[in-house]
């Protein structure tokens, strides 16, 4: 597995991170042990960058991953996120970005997972009542207090990246981006290179339609949250995205790949500063999805595949609540 560099900090990462929150929720019921089985498979396979957040379970899937890593811990590159602020029953209380619940929660996450730093810590998502000086301002004293070592930025907008970078310097944004969301290619990803930020890719297949396993809403089990939270997956805009998905079924074909793979790959070749983390909580899933970062697809075959499903051609948004993010 080759690494990449995320900001100027000396991040140093696996090109492909593993992201961990299907095992805990949104995606079906959870099945401990295989999880932990796959956590363990990836950092036996070169993964160092394993992505949580506090409010995946809530709280359940930083303890599951601090319980994969025991014994492990120098293999790892940790990110995990604050800001979604949950309690134990699964209520959401809101987003929150006060300097005083940044400590607690980071105070929090280093419980759960059984650590004394963190290596990446995001705020998951950006909290419209708080300046982002605030809160990066807190964030930057978790490193100076040793319990984290680089600070991330979750579906921030420019202006917000730019401000937040001038507090503290940012090491990684982390926002959705595949051949499906296009989004950051416009503004995000020309202002995170200008600073000299990473890009971290969260759902790079789709949230699973691009793997071409995907067909029809009966397939989910009970707790997916799928055909209701995300409207690419609900009537109409299903049926035309499953089309835009057998073209890229074809191409793949052509390739001898999967096209989940090949929607990795694509993601992987879109340049050297950004790290998908394709999610999955099943061995057999993973060891596909790793051997996407071999696939090496020609600029004919990354333009196909780029017209195939331009921004203009998808439907649906990615959330049913659109608001929350890219602010």
């Amino acid at each position: 597995m080759r690494t990449k560099r995320l900001g100027k900090g000396g991040l140093e990462v696996s090109e492909l991170g593993l992201g961990c929150m299907g095992m805990s929720e949104f995606y079906g019921p959870r099945d401990d042990e295989e999880s932990v089985a796959t956590i363990q498979m990836a950092l036996d396979q070169g993964v160092t960058l394993l992505d949580t957040a506090d409010m995946y379970g809530p709280f359940h899937n930083e303890r599951l991953v601090g319980r994969a890593i025991q014994g492990r811990r120098e293999q790892v590159v940790l990110a995990t996120k604050f800001g979604n602020q949950r309690q134990e029953d699964g209520s959401f209380l809101g987003i929150n970005g006060r300097p005083e619940y940044v400590r607690s929660a980071c105070d929090a996450s280093l419980e759960r997972l059984g650590v004394d730093h963190i290596d990446l810590y995001y705020q998951h998502r950006v909290d419209p009542k708080v300046p982002i000086e605030e809160t990066v301002g807190a964030m930057s004293q978790l490193v100076e207090a040793g319990k984290v070592l680089h600070l991330g930025l979750s579906e921030a907008a420019p202006a917000t990246i730019r401000r937040a970078h001038a507090v503290h310097p940012i090491a990684a944004l982390q926002t959705e981006y595949s051949l499906f969301s296009r989004e950051p290619e416009a503004e995000i990803l020309p202002t995170v290179r200008e600073l000299g930020i990473g890009f971290v890719a969260y759902s790079p297949l789709g949230r699973g339609m691009l793997t071409g396993r995907y067909r029809d809403p009966g397939q989910l089990q009970p707790g997916d949250f799928r055909n209701t939270r995300y409207p690419r997956f609900s009537g109409a805009n299903l049926e035309h995205n499953l089309k835009l998905v057998d073209r890229i079924e074809e191409i793949a074909r052509e390739k001898g790949a999967t096209p989940g793979q090949v929607a990795i790959a694509w993601v992987l070749h879109q340049g050297e500063d950004i790290v998908p983390i394709p999610g999955t909580k099943r061995r057999r899933y993973l060891e596909e999805n790793l051997m996407a970062a071999e696939l090496e697809l020609d600029q004919k075959t990354l333009d196909l595949l780029s017209e195939v499903a331009s921004p203009e051609v998808v439907r649906g948004d990615r959330y049913s609540d659109m608001s929350t993010v890219n602010r």
